[in-house]
């Protein structure tokens, strides 16, 4: 069975050592003293490695089970939600008017990947809910906070998001749940909702769910939808529960991956519904919720990655197959092990520097939106708002094909289940499809975020870049590695911008057809600027002494492969890019 250790000793060089949060001048960071995030992580990394991991497999196994009405998880996963709500994880970066403990995003963050990587069909049930309260945190009312928040970031209740139909997805403006007013000021909500998340379970003892419907008045698209609060058990004024409200699920999907977690069908048959902000402006509410959803999405792909890559590193150093090619590697054994080939360490250095890298883009997304919050930095809620399709899309690619090399170090046993490493890539996959198929990000990024507040954000992206490799560039032992490979890819990146620019609006399949190339040319330069960070912050540790050398030096070695092996793929996106439509669109539809 697959183990998993959570990595502390990284996650704690990139919050002091890189980020030095402590100094950072955002509020609440000052109160982030090493012991005390050592302390945070390692609790939580207790929970992940003795409750959740050895779960992961009984969830992927047993899956969940619908009888008569009610949904029941895998054998385990009651007791171990029991241990989350005990150790107030959900609410670890929530309000503490609601029982949160107002602790800065980045901690949220990090704790949210160690959970994943343990049992991301588990954590999806805290997961969701965390999302739904900050979904009605931004446009509930204060009577709706005060009803719903405090259960929900205690876990007494959990919640959903209700965006999806059977004859639409991504298009929204299609969705057919109606919502009637009611005179007491309620809505009686009526539609059928598909793919839905944590949609029932016997973890809590009510569900809130936030549904997406059209009132009366609305109008078509996207503009007439409204928000609404739909409690699967219907909650008294003073908080207590009330009548079984009129929604039921109509079945649970058979998945490729995440069996632990219930993805229901959802049937709303006149259930009470409760209107959230304002009427028709639904989306706006919704995409608090969709927005947060898409960087754990993020997230979920290089942590299941990391989970994968623990196991194949130790199967490659323990297997023995073949004799190093440059002479006898292990003399008392018949074999060398796996990890003497070059092919195998090529794998593996795919995997340990792409990890590494996304953990440091998404922490410093996460360190962008704390200081957007926290500071009421626009700079930085630009930033992050350019970067969510990037963190989403190019790391939830990636971080699948990790899984799959992961499970390729195993040859022939990462195909039988009983090694466990296909789950991996089975949970891995979903990341590229829901909260926005990974193609939508693409389109999302290049229509849409790039020519946000007339670009602002794009240049002030590319101008971090530049001013970082200016400060820098007398430094010799990073100039080489780090320096010049991010000042050709991010040369990259801007030529394709201007091609973009310059072809967008007289032939827009040009920019569409060059999308997915094109989020993924910027994930690979976010993750080159994150290596050349992260080389500074380690050269400097060896110049000065450190009790850790061989920890420094292991990450300049790693940063370097990245820098030499993958930004160069930049190049090959941008030649894509520059293609135009006119390989994609040659054939007509019959000719396919």
């Amino acid at each position: 069975m697959p183990s998993y250790t959570a990595p502390v000793k990284d996650m704690q060089f990139l919050l002091h050592d890189m980020l030095k949060v402590t100094e950072a001048g955002v509020p609440g960071y000052a109160d982030l003293e090493r012991e005390f995030t050592e302390a945070v992580l390692g609790e939580a990394a207790k929970l992940a490695q003795d409750v959740l991991a050895p779960l992961n497999a009984v969830g992927d196994r047993e899956g969940c089970r619908l009888e008569n009405g009610i949904v029941y998880t895998p054998t385990g996963f009651k007791a171990a939600f029991e241990a989350l709500k005990e150790g107030g994880w959900n609410g670890i970066d929530l309000p503490e008017a609601y029982g949160g403990q107002n602790l800065p995003y980045v901690m949220g963050t990090l704790v949210g990947e160690v959970l994943c990587s343990a049992n991301m069909a588990f954590n999806m049930y805290q997961g969701l809910t965390h999302g739904a309260i900050n979904a009605i945190l931004a446009a509930g009312s204060e009577e709706q906070k005060a009803l719903y928040l405090p259960k929900m970031v205690s876990l007494e209740w959990t919640g959903t998001m209700n965006l999806t139909e059977p004859h639409c997805g991504t298009d929204l403006g299609l969705i057919r749940t109606r919502a009637e007013p009611q005179a007491d000021g309620s809505y009686k909500i009526t539609g059928q909702k598909i793919f839905i998340s944590a949609g029932d379970h016997d973890l809590a003892e009510n569900i809130i769910h936030l549904v997406l419907a059209k009132a009366p008045g609305g109008g078509e698209g996207t503009k007439g939808i409204s928000l609404f609060i739909v409690p699967k058990v219907l909650v008294n004024e003073d908080g207590t529960l009330g009548a079984r409200n009129s929604l039921s699920v109509g079945k649970i999907e058979e998945k490729m991956g995440i069996h632990g977690n219930a993805t229901c069908v959802m049937n709303y048959d006149g259930a009470t519904g409760y209107l959230v902000g304002d009427l028709h402006k639904g989306l706006k509410a919704m995409f608090v919720m969709m927005n947060e959803a898409r960087l754990g999405v993020g997230l979920q792909g290089y942590a299941q990655a990391e989970a994968a890559y623990q196991n194949a590193l130790a199967y490659a150093k323990d297997r023995l197959q073949g004799r190093a090619v440059t002479g006898v590697q292990n003399p008392g054994g018949n074999a060398d092990p796996l990890i003497v080939h070059p092919d195998i360490r090529r794998n593996l250095m795919d995997q340990k520097s792409f990890i590494e890298g996304a953990r440091a883009f998404t922490l410093w997304g996460a360190h962008l939106i704390d200081r957007a919050h926290r500071l009421g930095d626009a700079q930085a809620e630009g930033l992050i708002s350019l970067l969510t399709p990037v963190i989403k899309g190019f790391q939830t690619d990636i971080g699948f094909a990790m899984t799959v090399q992961a499970q390729q170090v195993y040859g022939g046993h990462g195909y039988i289940e009983e090694w466990g490493m296909s789950q991996f890539a089975r949970d891995a996959r979903i990341a590229m499809i829901y909260e926005g198929a990974n193609g939508v990000q693409a389109l999302d990024l290049v229509g849409r975020k790039l020519a946000a507040e007339g670009g602002k954000p794009a240049m002030a992206f590319f101008e971090m870049v530049k001013s970082f490799i200016k400060e820098n560039e007398g430094d010799e032992a990073l100039k080489a590695p780090f320096l010049d490979p991010l000042k050709a890819a991010s040369k990259d990146l801007q030529t394709a911008m201007m091609y973009f620019m310059q072809q967008g609006m007289k032939n827009p399949n040009a920019a569409l057809a060059g999308s997915s190339d094109f989020m993924h040319l910027f994930g690979h330069v976010c993750l080159g600027l994150m290596w050349a960070m992260m080389a500074k912050t380690s050269a400097r540790a060896l110049a000065e002494g450190t009790a850790d050398a061989t920890f420094h030096e292991t990450k300049l070695a790693t940063g370097r492969y990245y820098m030499a092996r993958h930004l160069p793929a930049t190049g090959m996106h941008l030649a894509r890019i520059q293609s135009g439509a006119e390989p994609v669109m040659a054939l007509t539809a019959d000719q396919f």
